[in-house]
């Protein structure tokens, strides 16, 4: 039987606190980008070498991009932190599911008198739980920034508005947006890691040798193009939040 779950499994309780495979793979993650950045603040130096020219270049090169897209250089460097820092976790975190063992080294549970086998680490984003949080942080961060940028009165105005059936109608259509934003942002990311993991799962399970490379390379492709769409819409949404509603 081919190991395919929607869901999160648990591999431990540690204080009644589930601890699920996704989410021990998502701290991976976080160790890894933790790591990289403590070792490369090490290694800064005021005349660059030719590793940190080539990671300047990108970030200029990301930044001119992100420009585009807030409007000015200044706006895209006031969110390029958090915009960045999501860009990275998620590719890691689609990377890091395609390496060996994951989804194939774990444990075998007795679960209502069945044995199942339970992998240890899953890819993070193939659990709509972590998902929705990265939704929900962007969402929220974007309100928040909102509130800062245009004040409690302007930014809650976009919303509720009276002066006119039109605007009171396009305020409520704004916050349907607001909740439309966090389902597509989750199920956007979460259907396309849960799909390529199924399709991993299944060619490895049918042709386990040289067939399945094509489709590993696909998915280092999908999990590229899934952060960088993930971090493009993180920046809208926030920059579209500074901005004074029309209405």
């Amino acid at each position: 039987m081919i190991p395919i779950s929607i869901k999160a499994e648990i591999i431990a309780d540690i204080a009644d606190f589930p601890i699920t495979n996704t989410l021990l793979a998502s701290w991976l993650a976080m160790l890894v980008l933790i790591a990289v950045a403590f070792i490369f603040s090490k290694t800064l130096k005021e005349i660059p070498g030719k590793f940190q020219n080539a990671v300047e270049t990108v970030v200029e090169a990301v930044l001119d991009f992100m420009s585009t897209i807030a409007g000015n250089r200044e706006t895209a460097i006031k969110f390029f932190p958090i915009v960045a820092t999501i860009f990275l976790f998620v590719l890691i975190a689609n990377w890091m599911g395609i390496l060996p063992g994951f989804g194939s080294i774990g444990l075998f549970q007795n679960r209502g008198g069945e044995i199942e086998f339970i992998p240890l680490l899953r890819s993070a984003n193939a659990d709509l739980a972590m998902t929705l949080a990265l939704a929900l942080i962007v969402v929220v961060m974007s309100q928040i920034v909102g509130i800062i940028s245009l004040g409690v009165k302007h930014h809650f105005g976009k919303f509720i508005s009276f002066k006119s059936p039109v605007t009171f109608f396009v305020g409520a259509l704004e916050i349907v947006s607001e909740f439309a934003k966090i389902l597509s942002f989750s199920f956007r990311l979460f259907g396309n890691v849960f799909a390529g993991e199924v399709l991993l799962i299944i060619i490895a399970f049918l042709v386990p040798y040289i067939i399945p490379m094509p489709f590993l390379a696909l998915e280092l492709f999908v999990g590229l193009i899934q952060a960088l769409i993930f971090a493009v819409l993180a920046m809208i949404f926030l920059t579209s939040a500074t901005q004074k509603s029309a209405h």
